[in-house]
């Protein structure tokens, strides 16, 4: 069976070699880059199934390389940061990346946090089961599970993976009502640390790529849904 290959972007080489070492123990198998610039050019030649990602590289922004590889890879995204700031943090998980953890770390949470990513992964992309069907269409709206693609008025629509995740959670559902704590549980895993703003971050920005205002409502001091009725 092939190892779970995962690339460690980070150009602190103490800490890189903890990380190296100790996924590698865990059973990973790792490869790591000095620079955004080598770490890229890994990603094609190594082909990760994981990124371990620090925000700070002496080359290029780590938010930029999230951004770049969100775009042309569907690889999912550890961040790295020093940065203790909730907005910092929301602002990775937008443009991309899957969690996040913040330096100095405990080497035992990044394996925890690196397999309920792949967990979720794993998840995501398992057969359908029959009673879910492989396609959700309400309106002019379209949204095709196996192809993680969602179309409007049959244009392709760009939803990051998380964009993704929770317009499948509230269309899926239509007419329940989410609390923002069971839309944080459903989309970004159990043990996301987050605050409730990002949820609300997201349901502005899905409303505003899908033209859906008045489909994604906000249900006050409970959370949000989609409506039921296509009239």
């Amino acid at each position: 069976m092939d190892k779970t290959r995962i690339l460690i972007i980070e150009d602190e080489e103490a800490i890189a070699d903890l990380l190296a070492y100790g996924l590698g123990r865990e059973g990973f198998e790792t490869r790591i880059a000095g620079t955004g610039a080598d770490g890229l050019r890994e990603l094609d030649m190594f082909v990760p199934d994981l990124l371990v990602l620090d925000w700070m590289l002496p080359d290029k922004s780590g938010l930029d390389i999230c951004k770049q590889v969100t775009a042309q890879y569907n690889i999912p995204i550890l961040m790295l940061t020093a940065r203790s700031d909730i907005t910092d943090k929301i602002l990775g998980l937008e443009v991309g990346a899957d969690d996040y953890i913040t330096k100095p770390f405990d080497l035992r949470e990044v394996v925890v946090r690196i397999r309920t990513i792949l967990r979720r992964l794993a998840q995501a992309q398992m057969p359908v089961k029959e009673a879910a069907p492989p396609v959700i269409s309400f309106r002019d709206i379209v949204i095709s599970r196996a192809e993680r693609l969602v179309t409007k008025n049959g244009e392709a629509v760009d939803l990051t993976p998380k964009e993704f995740d929770l317009l499948l959670a509230l269309l899926g559902f239509r007419g329940k009502i989410f609390t923002r704590a069971e839309l944080l549980e459903s989309v970004w895993g159990y043990d996301f640390p987050g605050d409730m703003r990002t949820v609300d971050t997201h349901i502005q920005r899905l409303r505003k790529k899908l033209d859906a205002a008045d489909l994604i409502t906000t249900v006050f001091g409970i959370g949000y849904k989609f409506e039921k009725r296509a009239d």
